[in-house]
């Protein structure tokens, strides 16, 4: 089987379960090294007090055909992630990719009321876990980064610039949250542009992660049984899917042509060809657009 990204040095920030946890196996799906980083370990909890650890992920990417190197860093602590920096550029003297997908503040968010009745310190925090820590993170990165053309920054985020753009996040703070994901990625392509490395914002769909399912009562297995709750769940992707998006956009040599983009896991499936775990290629932003919030039966006929 082919790795193309053999030799390439990849650092996930945010890997310890979600999205970033299969990213970064899909990375190493394909040959990569990885450093995944989190708070979680088997030493010691995040504050989110979730059982899964940045070592699982480590052993994942390695299980899978890459190199996992667990690293416990708190992206919101600039020391941590200058020290993880160094020990990346002692260790490898390179770094190809670089994907920002720390988050965390799942139970931070209240939805559906004014600014004014939510707690602040709360929202405040939900800024600083979802914005600071990707900045803190760039900052020391991208000058490892940037030493060769190629490179490429992934900012993870929900939701494309597109939806975005027109639609309310139902909490303030999760909507600047998740605008500001995207900016950053279309602003740190501006910089990059004349040391010939690439920035892009890709938003997975309706993501089934862990916490996802066990909100739905059901596991990866028999995740459609959750249907029977909320028909439109039929949409959802597993984060395998956004993991082998990453994955394509770091093997493909004209990646250059996204800079500045915000697309989706299940856009850019449909470009590379890659599918999810079943299969199928869901493109849950174009589903929720035209048939989820239009208030339209649920039917992915069309749709994945």
């Amino acid at each position: 089987m082919t790795k193309p990204l053999t030799g390439k040095i990849a650092l996930v920030a945010g890997a310890t379960r979600g999205a970033g946890r299969q990213i970064a196996v899909q990375l190493g799906a394909a040959g990569a090294t990885v450093y995944a980083t989190g708070r979680s370990s088997r030493a010691s909890r995040s504050e989110m007090d979730r059982p899964e650890t940045i070592e699982e992920t480590a052993e994942l990417v390695t299980a899978a055909g890459g190199e996992g190197i667990p690293v416990v860093v708190d992206h919101l602590v600039p020391e941590q992630v200058r020290d993880l920096v160094a020990r990346i550029d002692a260790e490898q003297g390179r770094l190809d990719v670089l994907v920002n997908d720390i988050w965390g503040a799942e139970s931070l968010v209240t939805w559906n009321e004014p600014v004014w009745r939510q707690p602040l310190e709360a929202g405040l925090r939900t800024l600083r876990l979802a914005v600071d820590t990707h900045i803190i993170t760039s900052h020391f990165a991208l000058p490892l980064l940037t030493r060769r053309p190629g490179g490429l920054v992934v900012e993870i985020g929900d939701g494309t610039t597109a939806y975005n753009d027109h639609n309310y996040r139902l909490s303030l703070f999760y909507d600047l949250a998740k605008v500001s994901v995207n900016r950053l990625a279309f602003s740190q392509a501006k910089e990059l542009e004349p040391y010939g490395c690439t920035a892009v914002a890709l938003s997975p769909g309706w993501l089934r992660s862990e916490i996802m399912l066990e909100i739905f009562g059901v596991t990866e297995e028999n995740w459609r049984d959750a249907l029977d709750k909320e028909p439109h769940f039929a949409i959802s992707e597993s984060p395998a899917y956004v993991g082998r998006a990453v994955a394509a956009l770091a093997a493909d040599e004209d990646r250059g042509r996204w800079s500045g983009k915000s697309v989706s896991s299940g856009e850019l499936a449909k470009v590379y060809g890659f599918t999810d775990l079943d299969g199928s290629q869901p493109d849950a932003w174009r589903y929720i657009v035209e048939v989820q919030d239009r208030g339209k039966p649920a039917d992915v006929t069309g749709y994945r």
